[in-house]
């Protein structure tokens, strides 16, 4: 990774002195670089506006982890496990929830960008912190070229590796992707393919709170900590989460061609008036869990059930989904204000779990423990088919809006409710407007097939869950000119999953109400800025939904310029949230599970930074967790067992090259 960097900064110079070189008239000349991006969003592939990565402003705050949220739980080290504690910004369990826990790092439909550029594209970063023992580095590179104004391909890479700040904590992850996409006026395509390979090192926890706590007591008298000598529950295990995706979405149009002005000239231009859609979307995913130390597997689980020696679970899954749709489209008419499309979705999952190869008809060792049920089947196949429409309205002045239903009809779909929308509008208020956006979601789904029927060496189950009802309803008002956003929501959940204390999936029969409100202010005096977000939030049950009552996000800063070419931004900005009895992390499965014993929060995690941008070169220098050892205290904790990382010493730099 050294060899990667000295190349970095050898870019930025020749990037900087071929901007300070080259002669006036020549720039003027020169094609200027024009750069759009969207995203796709389901069920019929729509393109959303998306913003380009080219930002300098707190780029360096992307590379701690407990900066993924304002409230984040995480096993500590970049690229592993980790939780928010945000309910509105937490995604329902997938149906193979393994990646669930990681799935800030790797790609998937929501992380896809696509690029339509003049000229040929390369955004490039590098970031790396820590010591010899610590190191983490992690390289990203986006690339994207149009073969002609309407064809474009892309291609994508991303390299994770950190050591860690505690012992067998090392992860090591490889993404990578091709896309490409084709808007004409007839027919426009859009797919990429993703995959991913994460490795993330177990272990466990620390053994004793008090190396964070009270280095003294537990080192007798001693207050420096090696903190990769510190003692943890596991040695010798760890996680792969390994998957493809393959996504592809054609779209056929239907219109006619109408004269318009251009200037003097007239010219044709396509008025498309419906349109036929299809969307594949293949996933394949694979989940191993490895423990090779039998004297730890017996301290560390309760249970036993397949191999007393050492532990290899294997859960493998794959799905395919068929979209097919048919659309009237907006704005072809005077009359036609809104798009209105149905569609019907096949999708058949298949599961393939770890074998259960012992002979439960003799009598069993004392090392194993019985299956509390008769053996699940190694493989299962599931069939869904849905029927759904959309409604949509996103080329009004004033008001636009989207709303989607869909209603399960065969297979393990029967019987599924899915309704949500969206409404946007802007009101005009004392010289400025006030952006308004309502939302409702209403659902009755099942219960992924991997939460009602598992088996490994540790934890096994088989439950009858029923279907999860969910009806959420929000807002967010913005009003720009004051830099002010308010969010609302309340969510009442009922036959909610959750991992208990035992770390197994359970049901809640009762209702959960969930409320929350968040506020963001930020405020802009001259080169001063203090950016803000405070948010509040409330569980009627927290047994079941345990949540930090308050988190806060502060940052304050100073942006300025230097020799009107190189941007600084210069501050230091703050997680905190209050205590509350924390999730937990159970490493076999790589579940986040409720327990009532211990608390974690309470403490502000400070960054001292300073980012810097000289053309189309971004670089950062940064101070994590600043405030260790001087203010906050010393309960350092994501979650019991799980300290945050200890201060650390990071860079990083960014290039968006111009091909």
């Amino acid at each position: 990774m050294k060899r990667i960097s000295i190349i970095f900064l050898s870019g930025i110079i020749s990037t900087s002195s071929l901007s300070a070189q080259e002669p006036t008239a020549k720039k003027s000349s020169q094609v200027s670089q024009k750069i759009s991006s969207w995203r796709i969003i389901s069920p019929l592939g729509e393109r959303v506006e998306a913003e380009v990565d080219t930002c300098f402003l707190n780029y360096g705050q992307r590379s701690v982890p407990s900066e993924r949220s304002i409230a984040y739980a995480t096993t500590g080290n970049l690229g592993g496990e980790g939780y928010n504690l945000i309910y509105f910004e937490r995604d329902a369990a997938s149906d193979f929830f393994f990646r669930d826990a990681l799935q800030a790092w790797i790609p998937s439909a929501a992380t896809q960008r696509f690029y339509n550029t003049r000229i040929p594209m390369t955004l490039a970063s590098y970031n790396f912190g820590g010591g010899k023992e610590t190191a983490q580095d992690r390289l990203k590179a986006d690339f994207s070229g149009n073969i002609n104004s309407r064809a474009q391909v892309g291609a994508m890479l991303d390299y994770l590796y950190s050591k860690g700040s505690y012992n067998y904590q090392a992860t090591k992850h490889l993404s990578w992707g091709l896309s490409g996409s084709y808007i004409g006026d007839r027919f426009e395509f859009q797919g990429f393919l993703q995959h991913y390979n994460a490795v993330n090192k177990e272990n466990g926890g620390i053994t004793d709170d008090r190396y964070i706590t009270d280095p003294a007591e537990i080192q007798g008298g001693s207050t420096s900590v090696d903190y990769k000598t510190i003692p943890t529950r596991l040695s010798n295990a760890h996680n792969r989460v390994a998957g493809t995706q393959v996504y592809l979405n054609s779209r056929y149009k239907l219109g006619f061609y109408k004269d318009v002005l251009d200037g003097d000239s007239v010219k044709q231009e396509y008025v498309p008036v419906s349109s036929f859609t299809w969307t594949l979307d293949y996933k394949n995913a694979r989940h191993t869990f490895r423990n090779q130390n039998a004297n730890e597997a017996r301290e560390f689980w309760e249970n036993t059930y397949l191999n007393p020696l050492e532990t290899n679970d294997q859960t493998k899954y794959h799905t395919i989904r068929n979209t097919f749709g048919v659309s009237l489209l907006e704005g072809f008419h005077k009359y036609a204000k809104a798009g209105l499309a149905a569609f019907i979705t096949h999708e058949y999952r298949h599961y393939t779990q770890t074998a259960d190869t012992v002979d439960r008809a003799q009598p069993l060792p004392e090392t194993l423990t019985p299956l509390p049920f008769a053996n699940i089947p190694t493989t299962n196949g599931e069939n869904y088919v849905w029927v759904g429409a959309q409604l949509t309205r996103r080329q009004g002045r004033i008001l636009n809006y989207d709303a989607t239903g869909r209603i399960g009809i065969i297979g393990e779909a029967a019987g599924e409710v899915s309704l949500n929308g969206n409404i946007y509008t802007h009101i005009p208020l004392f010289g400025d407007t006030l952006n308004v956006t309502a939302y409702g979601d209403f659902s009755n789904t099942n219960v992924p097939y991997l939460l009602k029927h598992f088996i490994g060496n540790h934890f096994a189950w088989d439950n009858d869950f029923g279907k999860t009802r969910r009806l959420r309803a929000g807002g967010r008002i913005n009003l720009p000119r004051t830099s002010t956003t308010i969010s609302a929501g309340v969510e009442n959940v009922q036959n909610l999953v959750y991992f208990n204390e035992q770390a197994l999936p359970t049901q809640c029969g009762s209702s959960v109400q969930v409320f929350s409100a968040s506020l963001e202010q930020n405020f802009e005096f001259g080169i001063f800025n203090w950016q803000n977000r405070l948010t509040y939030q409330t569980s009627s049950d927290d047994y079941v939904v345990p949540l930090p009552k308050l988190a806060v996000y502060s940052n304050m800063f100073i942006k300025f310029k230097v020799a009107n070419v190189l941007d600084v931004q210069f501050g230091v900005d703050c997680d905190y949230y209050t205590r509350y009895k924390s999730v937990a992390y159970q490493p076999a499965t790589m579940s986040f599970y409720n327990q009532r014993e211990a608390e974690c929060g309470n403490y502000p995690f400070v960054n001292a930074y300073m980012n810097f941008k000289l053309s189309k070169t971004r670089f950062y220098v940064m101070f994590s967790h600043v405030n260790q050892g001087l203010f906050g205290g010393d309960n350092w904790f994501s979650m019991p067992g799980y300290p945050l990382n200890p201060r650390r010493f990071q860079l990083g730099l960014s290039i968006d090259f111009a091909n």
